[in-house]
């Protein structure tokens, strides 16, 4: 059963594939986009070089969010923790920010990762700590500090992109990454882009049976060998690292994190090792298609896709909501 639902999950992604690459400002057939690929003219060369380097962009974008929002929900055991929600995805869009008006002794493809990476983990940890001191335990009061912390997170940046962007270009960049909206990278920088996602997503399926063991209780998970500091710890570093790179080359995406894990346990089962390679390949799936859609909606401009993220993930969230109060 594991196998199909995981032969199923490969399916819908081979098919989001397909549909990303006919959506755009000048939308195929399956038959066009066939011959499309075979071509040498420059409508191939685009499809090629332009619009094939996006999609899969978006599809690495939608896996990591995925995951990192299952690595959330898992190491705080409810379905309502997010990157988004809990700051992580703020505190990383701050910290790209940072590197792209700011002038560093640094290329841009280290400055970004790592300043989105130090931004993300910065605002988890603040978040803990601010819940810690106020003593809130629910994860309720743990969402309303990461709701104060992306308060804050966002007035910084705007401040910053008020005082230091001296140039149209770079307001426009730091837009973009606010509003959410996947770069198109050249074949190079998709490898190297591709192998960072990999090495993350690979470090994330080996925390699958600590999650299980968290699951459990701390009191049983502690029993049965799990250092729980220390995982917990590792656990918030590689969901951040994971986020930073997300919003690195898609902005700041919402309710992704929130919506995939759902799903994915839903299809799969509590188990990680299951429900985490089925978030990657849904995540990647739905944001093929919702960025297809960004594309294609009107042209020849492009709908920021954090845009559709929120008109889909706010209304469920409040479902999740409720049935959580329920609860």
């Amino acid at each position: 059963m594991t196998f199909v639902r995981i032969l199923c999950a490969a399916g819908l992604l081979g098919a989001a594939l397909g549909a990303g690459l006919c959506l755009g400002s000048e939308p195929l057939s399956p038959g066009d986009l066939v011959a499309a690929l075979g071509g040498d003219d420059v409508f191939a060369r685009l499809l090629r070089d332009w619009r094939l380097p996006r999609v899969l962009a978006a599809g690495l974008i939608g896996a990591l969010l995925g995951v990192s929002g299952t690595m959330f929900q898992g190491v705080f055991r409810n379905p309502l923790a997010e990157p988004f929600l809990l700051g992580s995805a703020p505190g990383a869009a701050l910290g790209a920010t940072v590197a792209i008006l700011l002038p560093l002794p640094l290329p841009p493809l280290v400055a970004l990762p790592a300043f989105a990476f130090c931004g993300a983990f910065g605002a988890t940890l603040l978040v803990l700590g601010l819940a810690r001191a106020l003593g809130v335990r629910e994860i309720a009061g743990l969402l309303l500090a990461g709701v104060a912390v992306s308060a804050f997170l966002a007035a910084t940046r705007s401040f910053l992109m008020l005082s230091l962007s001296d140039e149209t270009i770079g307001l426009q960049v730091v837009l973009s990454w606010t509003m959410g909206g996947v770069q198109t990278p050249f074949w190079s920088e998709l490898a190297g882009f591709a192998a960072l996602a990999a090495v993350g997503l690979a470090l994330a399926f080996g925390c699958a049976h600590g999650l299980d063991l968290l699951g459990l209780g701390e009191d049983a998970a502690v029993n049965m060998g799990l250092d729980l500091r220390r995982f917990t710890l590792g656990v918030l570093t590689l969901a951040s690292a994971l986020v930073a790179l997300a919003v690195t080359w898609g902005g700041t995406i919402g309710f992704i994190g929130l919506i995939v894990p759902y799903l994915a346990r839903l299809w799969g089962g509590a188990r990680h090792s299951i429900s985490m390679p089925l978030a990657a390949m849904i995540g990647a799936a739905t944001m093929m298609l919702l960025d297809g859609v960004a594309r294609a909606a009107l042209p020849p401009a492009e709908i920021p896709v954090g845009l559709l993220t929120a008109l889909l993930g706010a209304p469920f969230f409040l479902v999740i909501l409720a049935k959580w109060s329920r609860r």
